[in-house]
């Protein structure tokens, strides 16, 4: 048993959005058995574009049922059924979530009318229920409103319950677990299909194949899947925007983060952010105070007298912090990482030898920081980053020099890399940009161990 299901909301989204108008026709495979359609009020103000849309205006609905008054009713005619509908995680979602909002739960399976067309019915411009149904010869009247267009979604799928291979394709895109059933309507499954499951880069690209947006993942396949399954409203835009996927992979994540910062600073996606806001930064530095205690501190870049390191993010800052603390013995409170309190209590730095009580001279304190400090100062500045390769042949490498990221490039295993001359047939050059520094600042603190001197040694490293 099958409901057809069409509604017609507010249009603020999907958490946003208010049901004004539910129609369900109740379906049999061969005949309709039972309906119910309803006007709903909102509770709310309808804008003017939606009502330019659907006819539905704020005193249509001023006397209708609200949703709580109605809810019993739809539950109970969807009890046992399949809930079908044209872009069926649109309508599906809505109703999900204003029954959660007066503590109904609803789970129902579903079908979507357009990813069950594409399949059934391939070769049509466009699967939107109005140009499908035109193409077909479906009649539809009353369009945008919830009983015409739920009638005609009816027709659509009585269509496709007798097509050739129906049965197969119904029982798959029923399997809770089939990809398919997830996928927008607007995007061959062959698209999703030949993702890779490894690390890389992903593109978004609208049905001229212009880039909407780009990301990276350790695993490409599972990270688009998690965009299809994301309600929010961005994604929702995103998805339906989407007629094609491509992909770079990169063997490892550093190699995905730096080539994602770049292809989004190059192209400028519709639909990436985060990138495109400016980057805090922070410092470490060092100051003395009247007691003639030389103090290490942190703090926003431009706030921060002559920097000893530089970080781009407060938490890699603090933990840099924590690092230097335990591995001079330094004392938290005079590192600032705990503030007012008469001497040091950390619950895990516990290896201060008594400064902040006036155990011990002051000099020998202060040259425990010097020794800090100059650490800092002796930091690499023209290194490489290694890491696991897209193939098990090949490994990668990240190049900072004079404290700049260079680029990146993939290596055969043999290679001998020994001078900067030896990576150019290896190297694609890069631009060197705030959030690439971040993003290796960040890793090198993460994994000291993968950054190598070039001119010093040859690699030697093992990654299983």
């Amino acid at each position: 048993m099958y409901c057809i299901i069409d509604i017609e909301t507010t249009g603020n989204g999907i958490k946003g959005n208010r049901i004004t108008e539910i129609s369900i026709l109740k379906y049999d495979g061969h005949e309709l058995v039972d309906e119910f359609t309803s006007l709903v009020n909102p509770e709310c103000e309808i804008p003017y574009f939606i009502t330019g849309l659907t006819g539905i205006d704020n005193d249509m609905v001023r006397n209708a049922p609200k949703l709580n008054e109605i809810a019993s009713k739809i539950l109970e005619i969807t009890n046992d059924t399949i809930f079908v509908a044209h872009s069926v995680n649109f309508d599906y979602n809505v109703i999900k979530n204003e029954l959660k909002g007066i503590s109904m739960k609803f789970s129902r399976k579903k079908l979507c009318t357009v990813r069950l067309s594409r399949k059934l019915l391939p070769g049509y411009n466009s699967y939107s229920l109005g140009k499908l149904c035109s193409a077909i010869g479906i009649p539809l009247t009353d369009r945008h409103r919830a009983r015409g267009d739920a009638h005609a979604t009816m027709l659509l799928f009585h269509k496709l319950l007798r097509t050739q291979g129906a049965e197969k394709v119904f029982k798959s895109f029923l399997n809770v677990r089939s990809q398919e059933a997830s996928l927008p309507p607007s995007l061959p499954k062959e698209e999703f299909d030949k993702l890779p499951s490894t690390p890389g880069i992903y593109y978004f690209k609208d049905a001229k194949g212009a880039i909407l947006y780009v990301g990276k993942a350790i695993n490409i396949k599972k990270r688009v899947l998690g965009h299809f399954y994301n309600k929010s409203n961005k994604e929702l835009a995103l998805c339906k925007d989407t007629h094609f996927l491509d992909f770079e992979e990169t063997g490892n994540e550093l190699v995905a983060l730096l080539y994602e910062s770049g292809e989004i600073k190059k192209h400028f996606p519709k639909y990436n952010r985060a990138q495109k806001k400016i980057v805090q930064q922070y410092a470490i530095f060092s100051y003395e105070d009247r007691n003639g205690v030389i103090h290490l501190a942190h703090n926003k870049l431009k706030l921060a007298p002559n920097p000893l390191h530089i970080h781009y993010n407060l938490t890699g800052c603090r933990a840099h912090m924590e690092k230097l603390c335990e591995d001079f013995e330094l004392c938290p409170k005079y590192c600032h990482l705990q503030e007012n309190v008469p001497h040091c209590s950390h619950f895990r730095l516990n290896k201060c030898s008594g400064i902040c009580k006036d155990i011990v001279h002051l000099q020998e304190y202060n040259s425990k920081v010097q020794w800090a400090i100059n650490s800092l100062k002796e930091q690499k500045n023209n290194y490489i980053i290694k890491g696991r390769g897209r193939t098990t042949e090949e490994e990668t490498i990240v190049l900072v020099k004079n404290n700049l990221y260079a680029g990146y490039g993939f290596i055969p295993k043999e290679a001998q890399i020994i001078t900067y001359k030896n990576l150019n047939p290896f190297l694609k050059l890069q631009k060197n940009t705030l959030e690439s520094q971040r993003i290796i600042a960040s890793y090198v603190l993460k994994y000291p161990t993968s950054v190598m001197e070039i001119e010093k040694e040859v690699w030697s490293m093992d990654y299983t």
